[in-house]
């Protein structure tokens, strides 16, 4: 991925230096010359292109911001309800993941979102342990961060 991304500001500065222009849209048509380059040329690599995993971390964040945004609303029920029926839960989250920045990433996006926190993660790295604040059902939140935050993480991460 750095190759590339490297490959490609070179391709934009030769660009830059053969239409003798130090200007930003010079270097941003070079940019782009150097994308379709790298493109046509994508069988040479042996990873995949670094574009599909910038792609795959702005939908990560976007997807971010979705849940911080809907956990948000339904932390702000839950405190404006004239009654607390909430069932609060700590359940085991078994991952699939293998890096420690992985699972420190997908720790970081649980505690950030409202209503969620990582209480500790098993020595294997295997399993966290996350408290809910209004939790129904323990097999539906497990697949809710699993198909949402694990399989995200996984998109960016994953040749």
């Amino acid at each position: 991925m750095a190759f590339q991304l490297l490959l490609n500001f070179f391709i934009a500065l030769v660009w830059m230096f053969m239409s003798s222009s130090m200007s930003a849209s010079t270097f941003i048509v070079g940019y782009l010359i150097g994308l379709i380059l790298i493109i046509m040329m994508r069988r040479f690599f042996k990873e995949r292109l670094y574009i599909s995993r910038l792609w795959a971390t702005f939908k990560l964040t976007l997807l971010f911001f979705k849940e911080l945004t809907l956990s948000n609303i339904d932390v702000l029920r839950v405190v404006l309800r004239p009654k607390m029926d909430i069932q609060p839960m700590i359940f085991a989250l078994p991952t699939d993941l293998e890096h420690d920045w992985e699972i420190t990433l997908l720790s970081s996006l649980i505690t950030l979102t409202p209503g969620t926190i990582v209480l500790n993660v098993s020595d294997d790295q295997r399993t966290l342990y996350i408290h809910a604040i209004d939790v129904d059902d323990v097999d539906d939140a497990i697949d809710s961060i699993k198909n949402s935050f694990e399989k995200a993480i996984k998109e960016v991460s994953r040749p």
